[in-house]
């Protein structure tokens, strides 16, 4: 099957557009993308950098710990502490499940609200 000329220039229009499109997404998007979000009984707790080390207390039963862009559970007063054996989790994606206390923590794209997150 052979193409026309008015769809070759359609195909190549198209593909002008995506890659205009593209690249103002690019331009326009913050560059800040690590994120970790933590949610207790399934409602937001807060939203936080990876790219800042800090401990975050959640509540009265966990803390987690973000240092070199990677986020994992250091203390959980749940009775088997899985949480605290999951592996770290960081930008590539990933969640830690402390499901006594009903927290989940897991890797985000850009947050709107600020990068120190919520409480």
């Amino acid at each position: 099957m052979k193409m026309k000329k008015k769809d070759v220039i359609l195909a190549g229009t198209v593909l002008l557009i995506a890659a205009a499109g593209w690249f103002l997404l690019s331009l326009f998007l913050p560059e800040n993308r690590s994120m970790i979000r933590i949610t207790v009984e399934g409602k937001l707790y807060g939203e936080y950098s990876l790219e800042k080390d800090q401990e975050i207390k959640i509540g009265e039963t966990n803390i987690c710990r973000i240092e070199d862009g990677k986020v994992k559970m250091i203390y959980a007063n749940c009775p088997d502490k899985l949480c605290m054996e999951q592996k770290a989790v960081d930008a590539s994606g990933g969640s830690i499940i402390c499901l006594p206390n009903k927290v989940v923590i897991e890797a985000v794209g850009t947050s709107k609200e600020s990068p120190d997150g919520i409480a």
